[in-house]
């Protein structure tokens, strides 16, 4: 039995509910091809279900979800290192379009998103966690609590972060220079 009696599919069980959504959008952030990425969300479940073998509950369920997911991320990009970044967007890759009239529009933010998660999944493993759990609305110490850095350094990382994709956006240049 893990923390409080409750079994490790029991713990799992409730985790994946509660956080399937946000897995979906870590994985994104981790890998543009829609095959990979369903590969990714599918080793981060068993990688967290394994986990809870060995949680003990000195981290919030969130935050040992959020660490194991993007610790399967870091693998993931650590095996699949890819050679061309510069892919094509494909009409199944998009999951929904918004429903408006107007579509030049809903394209245009779609792009834009599409050019936001290339700068992203370009970052280096660290920066694009502390981003990701920075948009998946995580506070600063929650956070560092993931990436094992203080909550003032996540702070200053996630202001240079945000000024660096906005300043290569604001460019239109898609390539992360270091």
């Amino acid at each position: 039995m893990a923390k409080g009696g409750t079994s490790q599919d029991e713990q799992y069980s409730l985790a994946a509910a509660e956080f399937g959504d946000a897995i979906g959008r870590l994985a994104y952030a981790y890998e543009r091809d829609s095959d990979k990425r369903k590969d990714l969300v599918q080793n981060i479940h068993f990688e967290l279900w394994r986990s809870f073998k060995i949680f003990d509950g000195r981290s919030s369920v969130r935050t040992w979800v959020y660490r194991v997911a993007h610790n399967a991320g870091a693998s993931h990009i650590m095996k699949n290192k890819r050679i061309s970044q510069n892919t094509y967007l494909n009409l199944d890759d998009i999951d929904e379009i918004p429903d408006q009239t107007d579509y030049v529009d809903a394209f245009e933010r779609i792009d834009q998103l599409e050019q936001l998660m290339a700068l992203i999944q370009r970052l280096n493993p660290t920066d694009r966690q502390i981003i990701t759990l920075y948009l998946e609305g995580l506070d600063g110490a929650a956070i560092g609590d993931v990436v094992g850095i203080s909550a003032g350094t996540t702070a200053t990382k996630i202001h240079r972060i945000k000024y660096k994709l906005s300043e290569l956006f604001r460019k239109g240049d898609t390539h992360v220079h270091k």
